[in-house]
């Protein structure tokens, strides 16, 4: 066989030098010894990361106090305490579906459990599932067959929402009989007030030097000053006998110069003679005091008044005296007679009481003086007829919480934003108050409110409405609110001239804050000798 041409023969490998595997061998070498020193160089950082991260867990485990065996996902203890905890919750729902015999066992193997856990505790080691055994598979089988008896989570849920339903149910109930027996507490009139009354009307009619003193006086002294504009006069419409002569005593004690105050009181038929007699016995430093009843005032009948005209009504005598019209939904605040009271509404018809007067301080008979407010006669109403102090630094005294704003009248007129006032302690100037006719203003929202749609509750709605854009704003501490209902700064109080126990807790009342009588009580003399017959103390 002929050999083939040396150009077509097969090529023969060639192989690589000694040089070339010695650079490969070199280079593998430097290559492993770059991933070693990488390697070593990760690790430390791999450890501080760990050791912090288990630095922070130690801590919030130390914080919680949370033991190891806590965090065991099979530890003993825990499973004991999750029963423990379930078992609980059963045994007020078989309580409360009368299976007593249920919860009794439910209770003693919560017991039972307890009493491991305690002794595990006592010797500071955790519980073995050999000891543990029994008490967790028969706290198990009672668990199974509360499941069995619909004791399951819905169950319990659906439960605790009707007994939490029912307790607030009874939780409501129990607050409306304390604010209805607190309005009846608040309304009566105390045995020692009622007694007073009593004594002096007697004292009046039994000694005759009384009337004669009384009308000596209001001849030959208190005729002039009623109607001498250069003094300062006052006035008070009540019934309370004790209340208004705290006003007075406590005005004239704190007053610069008492002989230059006159106070015009205006009571009811019934305590007339009574505040005469009282108020000609004693003396207040030389202020001059004069007392009316409204029932002589021939003005005040029905045909002017529309109180007195919706007194007349069925509807409004059904409302405010026997709440039969609807069921008896509507609050007992709001059923009060007394807000149909003409001592109340007199306040809207001062011109007409006092015809020779041009500017008087109104006070109602629950506040206290204790600084001289003579500076209140000098207070420039600009214009405005009344001088009152505002109340609007909370949202609920703004015009929208007094009145109805779905009635059409209201919404139209008047601004549910606009700032209320307070009564109790206002400065009127009568010349403006009859050159706008402002209780003829009263007279139209009052009878527009004869279906009570406008406002519900006393007099300073209709006093808003009456005086919207005739106020003038006064300092705050002119007049200090909320002494009958609420705790009041002791730095607000201490800067107040007049102090208001407005709110149901009268300081002559024992329902009265205890903290704020004695304010109250430096200007009554207990050691008086009516005061001590009739028991005040």
């Amino acid at each position: 066989m002929r050999r083939q041409r040396p150009e077509f023969r097969r090529q023969v490998r060639r192989r690589f030098s000694g040089m070339f595997w010695l650079t490969l061998c070199g280079g593998l070498a430097v290559l492993m010894l770059i991933v070693l020193l990488s390697r070593e160089s990760t690790k430390p950082r791999s450890r501080s990361v760990l050791s912090k991260s288990s630095y922070g867990h130690d801590k919030v485990i130390e914080g919680l106090n949370i033991t190891a065996e806590m965090l065991n996902p099979d530890s003993i203890t825990r499973q004991l305490n999750d029963q423990i905890s379930l078992a609980k919750a059963f045994v007020v729902i078989a309580k409360e579906s009368n299976n007593l015999q249920f919860a009794w066992e439910l209770s003693a193997q919560i017991r039972n459990s307890q009493i491991l856990l305690s002794n595990a505790a006592l010797r500071r080691a955790p519980l073995t599932l050999q000891e543990s055994e029994t008490a967790v598979k028969d706290m198990a089988l009672l668990l199974f067959q509360a499941q069995q008896l619909h004791y399951d989570s819905a169950t319990m849920i659906m439960r605790l929402k009707a007994r939490i339903q029912d307790l607030e149910e009874q939780t409501s109930s129990v607050m409306e009989k304390s604010n209805k027996y607190g309005q009846i507490a608040a309304e009566e009139v105390p045995k020692s007030l009622y007694c007073l009354g009593v004594r002096l009307t007697t004292e009046w009619f039994k000694h005759s030097e009384l009337q004669i003193k009384s009308q000596s006086q209001s001849q030959t002294q208190i005729e002039t000053k009623l109607k001498d504009n250069n003094l300062h006069h006052f006035c008070v419409f009540s019934d309370n006998i004790l209340a208004t002569s705290v006003v007075i005593n406590s005005t004239a004690s704190n007053s610069l110069n008492p002989a230059k105050l006159v106070f015009h009181l205006v009571t009811d038929e019934v305590n007339f003679h009574a505040m005469k007699a009282w108020f000609s016995m004693n003396s207040f430093r030389g202020v001059t005091v004069d007392v009316q009843k409204f029932e002589d005032f021939t003005w005040l009948n029905s045909s002017y008044v529309p109180v007195l005209k919706q007194l007349q009504d069925s509807d409004t005598q059904n409302y405010y005296f026997s709440g039969s019209n609807d069921g008896g939904k509507t609050p007992i605040k709001f059923r009060n007679p007394k807000y149909l009271s003409m001592l109340n509404h007199l306040r809207f018809y001062i011109p007409e009481v006092f015809p020779s007067l041009k500017k008087l301080v109104f006070l109602d008979d629950d506040v206290v003086v204790q600084k001289d407010i003579s500076g209140l006669f000098n207070v420039d109403l600009n214009g405005n007829v009344n001088g009152a102090v505002e109340t609007c630094t909370e949202t609920f005294h703004r015009y929208h919480k007094y009145l109805n704003y779905s009635h059409p009248l209201i919404r139209a007129h008047f601004d549910p934003d606009a700032c209320g006032w307070a009564f109790g302690m206002n400065v009127f100037d009568l010349v403006e108050w009859r050159k706008r006719n402002v209780t003829g203003i009263y007279h139209y929202w009052q009878e527009k409110n004869v279906d009570r749609s406008l406002w519900k509750l006393g007099t300073l709605p209709p006093g808003l409405l009456t005086f919207y854009g005739l106020t003038e704003a006064l300092d705050p501490r002119w007049h200090v609110l909320g002494l009958g209902y609420t705790n009041v700064d002791a730095q607000v109080i201490e800067n107040g001239a007049v102090l208001h126990f407005n709110g149901n807790l009268k300081p002559w009342l024992k329902i009265g804050m205890e903290k704020y009588k004695p304010l109250w009580e430096k200007y009554v003399d207990y050691s008086h000798p009516m005061l001590e017959r009739c028991n005040f103390h």
